[in-house]
């Protein structure tokens, strides 16, 4: 079993959970975190990660400082522009880099990585509690939701809500989406297919140029939607063909 887990959202949870404001009087307060207990936790994670799900191998991936979804939406994650991280973020990623299996692909972000990675190798289970990952099928486990066990997500389920999400945007990536529709709508309308998506654009004023852009947006890339060697990215389309490895 090929265990993949998020190094984003690893490193940064545990980076924020260490962090502790001090006190000191007369309105002064200072912000420290441990780096040690940090290490900590990211070793003892990824070892528990590994062991609860029967891994045979793992890899942990992480995002690369490019982002090919800059070039189709130039506003991609502009929102988080100026948000500060966690004091030891960039410390304990370059600890995880330097003593964990780690893989980081040019201009791409570890959802992607991950999409592809698992997509090419069926064996293998994804460890988020990022909701994207339902786009891909493949096995997903959440630890926020540890009750929850290993959900199986088929090719159907993934295109479906890829579709879905296409329509409903992702505010925490910063892009909209159509206007005013919510998941819930979401839901009927993708019975009909990209026709349907396409049509819920255009009754908002838009037209089919800003659905596929949003749905390039909304799509984590699989097996054969990526070059490695040169970076190339084959940008999602309703009859999308696979790039040549």
């Amino acid at each position: 079993m090929n265990i993949l887990i998020d190094g984003d959202i690893l490193c940064y949870t545990t980076a924020a959970a260490v962090e502790k404001p001090t006190d000191w009087g007369n309105d002064l307060w200072t912000l420290h975190a441990d780096f040690k207990e940090a290490k900590q936790r990211i070793d003892v994670d990824i070892v528990e990660f590994v062991e609860t799900l029967g891994g045979t191998s793992f890899t942990v991936c992480l995002s690369d400082s490019e982002n090919f979804r800059k070039q189709v939406y130039p506003e991609y994650k502009s929102n988080r522009a100026g948000v500060r991280k966690p004091v030891v973020f960039q410390a304990l990623r370059d600890y995880m880099i330097d003593n964990w299996d780690c893989q980081l692909w040019h201009r791409l972000e570890a959802d992607d990585v991950m999409g592809i990675l698992a997509t090419s190798k069926p064996n293998s289970i994804i460890v988020s509690a990022d909701k994207d990952l339902r786009t891909i099928p493949t096995r997903v486990y959440n630890p926020s939701k540890p009750d929850l066990g290993v959900i199986e997500v088929t090719r159907a389920e993934a295109d479906r809500n890829h579709l879905i999400q296409t329509l409903t945007g992702d505010r925490t990536d910063g892009y909209p989406g159509c206007p005013g529709i919510g998941p819930a709508r979401a839901e009927k309308i993708v019975d009909g297919g990209w026709e349907a998506v396409v049509e819920c654009y255009v009754k908002a004023g838009l037209n089919e140029t800003v659905a596929l852009s949003q749905a390039r947006l909304a799509r984590i890339l699989r097996k054969g939607d990526y070059v490695k060697k040169t970076g190339l990215v084959k940008l999602w389309s309703p009859q999308a063909k696979k790039v040549a490895a």
